[in-house]
């Protein structure tokens, strides 16, 4: 009717009449009209219909894992860049966003030029049908972002814990890898009755691993730098128009980690045999192994171990260019790669002993996964097997489950039923745990005791708890001390000018009265692991409102050597009060919450610190205080003392300084001298290359790195916590605080395990290796005569000089080639070994 009145259609109907023709022009003018209006009715409609609220499909054989909490352009886009970097083109995983929001139009351009890889939903983590629309039940697994410049972190963990409990609500088996920013939030996530870090649910804290970077700095200047780059996927290109220390620097950011199995020719040498061998002849750097106890339980890291033979089918832990590199320890056989001078002829043999081997692993893999197919529904279980090595940014070697189906094979032994277990998780458990976990004893079996109520009962022959007095924590990993109030350790200006302070750390700290906790106590933690000597713990001295410090005191109070200066690290008095220019170290901390209106000025505290002191002089008249005591233990083997002093510097640009940015681009403001483009990446930027600049930022590939391997993130933690364990969480979850521990045999050996250091080349034994010699024959005499594994170098900036200068800044060089040349002025990164002794071959006496 419409197309007949307004003859528009067929044509073969029309008016003739002047009235009818006036009739089709008013009811077309006003049909046209009416259909105008009713448009944006029409364009509602369809918007009722949102662009992202469809359903997952997933192609099959392809696994997919659901990215999920903070999800902005920004976070996004940093994070893609670690997981779909080109050095993954093996790794056939698609990401999936679940998010409140409809993605901005740059986040969907970022989303249409990753469309085969990358998918968007919109929907709520708490409703279960946006769960079932991005098929979190499938995923292999879930990951929760947080926001790292909120305002509130304590709100921000909490929102992100909800999400877990939303998801581990839904399906219990889902693995979860979660950023948090407070260390004590971690607490939480031990009350969702479904997590379990066996199945790889993990959490990457931010406020621990950034100020556990930051304290291994204190210890190694720089080796906050070089682990960042280790654990970030990066490619590197040398020039020739470069300066010669940045195609050094930029050598070793392209070195990541790896996992691999080490062939049979290497059962039965010790892990000292077994490194040397790597190093010289596959030109790989083994920097641990995994160790499976007698007993039976679950497998743990070990670092640098002394003295312990490797069995077969060790995992070892790799630093290499490539995944490429790494196979070699797969390939090496001892039979026909002896007198293979070509490192890059180490290949697959035809050796019948091992192929035998090589299949073996294979069936132990197989049956390991069929075992733990049959048992869970775990993600783990769509891993792909690998008998190539992967980087720690790839999947493990074998997973928990396989490793248990492994120990089944081997013939573990049961527990007797009348045996009290006292693990949790595969650790043993101080008395001081076992009092928070629950008893297996019936009432009628427990006997009377003389001892209080809660000390266990098998720990009561042992001691003598009148005269036996506590200096670590209940788990040995710590040194520890009896709670001391704050007012005890409260400094007033005079009071720090009259103390001696050198070799100590400074802490400038800005902070308002109701700031957010920071968890000071990750940063000093570290500095009081037990593996150091009672006197060789550096002092902490921490400059700021004591209104602040005094709500952070709680987690403070238990751990040695701390003063605290009630004033401002912008005072020069103040700075110079602590002898700011004697100090190991100076920190540069900010708990300041970043405004809205200019984020970009969160840094702003901390860089005028930072110039401030750079700006300042010192009086060149107190000279170097050497050690006067005589006793055994002060001396170091290599012949120096233990407690180094070194001459105050006269310029505050010589004072060692580590500045924490919230934002990357406020990197250009720290050095003036410098000649960074401010577009420039953080990590190819000056003040990060020489180890004095450091932001939270460079935590994102964490991420990435835990979902590729989960023991990846327990070797970084080992390495830069300085012994955090699963039981020393759990006493801390309670919010008591460190408790103090006997020192028992069982306690006193965790003190045994390496720790991070710096050995100069300009004096010492280690001299003769600045003279023009190579790398490779430090690193073997290292360790054949200390035990220490050297892992890189900390070298002078300007090479022309002859003379250690503060001066001249440094920059850090991650395992240099093993024919790099040595200097006099170079600092050698290694890890050392609790009890070093040397033998008795000196450094000049080992032909290499």
């Amino acid at each position: 009717l419409m197309v007949t009145m307004s003859t528009v259609g067929y044509g073969d109907i029309a008016c003739v009449t002047a009235l009818g023709r006036g009739f089709q022009v008013l009811f077309l003018l006003v049909g046209l009209a009416l259909f105008a209006g009713s448009i944006p009715e029409i364009i509602d409609i369809v918007k009722t219909f949102p662009k992202y609220n469809g359903t997952y499909l997933s192609d099959r054989g392809r696994r997919h894992i659901v990215v999920c909490g903070h999800i902005t352009y920004e976070s996004v886009s940093h994070f893609l860049k670690d997981f779909l970097h080109e050095d993954r083109e093996d790794v056939d995983v698609e990401v999936v966003f679940l998010h409140r929001a409809e993605p901005d139009l740059e986040f969907e351009g970022l989303l249409k030029r990753q469309h085969t890889r990358v998918k968007y939903f919109q929907g709520s983590l708490m409703n279960a049908m946006d769960l079932e629309r991005a098929k979190v039940h499938e995923a292999d697994a879930c990951l929760v972002l947080a926001n790292k410049y909120c305002p509130d972190p304590d709100a921000e963990d909490a929102a992100n814990i909800m999400r877990v409990i939303s998801m581990k609500n839904y399906c219990e088996e889902s693995r979860i890898i979660i950023q948090l920013m407070q260390y004590h939030n971690k607490a939480y996530l031990l009350n969702i009755p479904s997590w379990d870090w066996k199945q790889g649910d993990d959490v990457i804290c931010l406020a621990e691993l950034k100020l556990g970077f930051i304290a291994q700095s204190c210890l190694a200047p720089g080796f906050s730098t070089m682990m960042a780059n280790l654990f970030a996927m990066r490619s590197f290109i040398t020039s020739p128009d470069m300066a010669a220390w940045q195609n050094d620097y930029l050598q070793g950011t392209g070195c990541e980690m790896y996992t691999e199995t080490l062939s049979p020719s290497f059962s039965g040498m010790t892990f000292s045999q077994a490194s040397e061998l790597c190093f010289v002849k596959l030109k790989l750097l083994l920097l641990a192994i995994e160790v499976k106890p007698i007993d039976g339980g679950d497998t743990k890291i070990s670092i640098n171990p002394q003295s312990s033979k490797m069995p077969a089918n060790t995992v070892g832990f790799f630093i290499a260019q490539s995944a490429e590199e790494v196979k070699r320890a797969w390939f090496f056989c001892k039979g026909c790669h002896d007198d293979v001078k070509d490192e890059n002829q180490i290949k697959k043999c035809k050796c019948k002993n091992l192929a035998k081997f090589r299949t073996g692993v294979r069936a132990i893999q197989l049956v390991g996964r069929a075992m733990a197919n049959s048992k869970t529904n775990c993600p783990q279980q769509n891993m792909v097997n690998s008998a190539m090595p992967i980087p720690i940014v790839k999947k493990n070697m074998m997973s928990k489950e396989e490793n248990g189906a492994k120990n089944m094979m081997n013939g573990r032994v049961k527990v007797p039923n009348n045996t009290v277990d006292d693990t949790y998780g595969g650790y043993h458990l101080s008395y001081e745990v076992k009092k928070l976990m629950p008893t297996n004893k019936s009432t009628a079996q427990q006997k009377p005791s003389k001892l209080e109520v809660g000390i266990a009962d098998d720990q009561a022959k042992d001691f003598d708890f009148a005269k036996t007095e506590m200096k670590y924590d209940s788990t040995g990993m710590f040194h520890w001390t009896p709670a001391r109030s704050i007012e005890d350790c409260i400094l007033d200006r005079n009071q720090a000018a009259m103390t001696v302070l050198n070799g100590h750390v400074v802490v400038c700290l800005f902070a308002d009265p109701d700031s957010p906790l920071i968890g000071l106590r990750n940063l000093v933690m570290p500095l009081r692991a037990s593996n150091f000597h009672y006197h060789e713990l550096k002092h902490v001295v921490i400059v700021g409102a004591v209104d602040y410090i005094r709500r952070e005191w709680k987690t403070l109070q238990n751990l040695p050597k701390i003063s605290v200066l009630n004033g401002s690290p912008l005072s020069r008095a103040d700075l110079r009060a602590v002898n700011v220019n004697l100090c190991d170290m100076c920190v540069i901390l900010s708990a300041k919450v970043p405004s809205n209106d200019d984020p970009t000025l969160a840094d702003k505290e901390a860089i005028l610190a930072s110039l401030n002191i750079k700006a300042m002089t010192f009086d060149d008249t107190i000279g170097v205080l050497n050690q006067s005591s005589n006793a055994p233990d002060a001396m170091s083997p290599l012949g120096s003392p233990i407690v180094l002093h070194r001459k105050g510097s006269v310029y505050g640009s010589n004072v060692p300084m580590i500045t924490e940015l919230v934002n990357d681009s406020n990197v250009q403001f720290l050095d003036q001298d410098d000649d960074d483009d401010p577009d420039t990446e953080l990590y190819l930027t000056q003040p990060f290359a020489c180890g004095t600049a450091f932001a939270v930022s460079v935590l994102d590939s964490l991420m990435s790195t835990t979902y590729f391997n989960q023991n990846a993130l327990t070797l970084i933690r080992s390495l830069i916590t300085g012994g955090a364990t699963p039981e020393l969480e759990i006493i801390l979850a309670e919010g008591a605080g460190l408790r103090g521990g006997y020192s028992t045999p069982d306690t006193l050996s965790h003190r045994d395990r390496c720790r991070v250091g710096q050995i100069s080349l300009s004096d010492g034994p280690l001299a003769t290796f600045g003279e023009g010699r190579k790398y490779q024959d430090l690193f073997v005499a290292s360790l054949r005569n200390y035990g220490m594994l050297c892992i890189g170098l900390y070298r002078l900036r300007d090479a022309a000089l002859t003379t250690v200068d503060a001066t001249s800044k440094r920059y850090v060089i991650t395992n240099p080639p093993f024919d790099f040349g040595l200097l006099p002025t170079d600092q050698v990164y290694v890890l050392l070994p609790f009890e070093r002794k040397q033998s008795r071959f000196s450094f000049s006496e080992t032909e290499v």
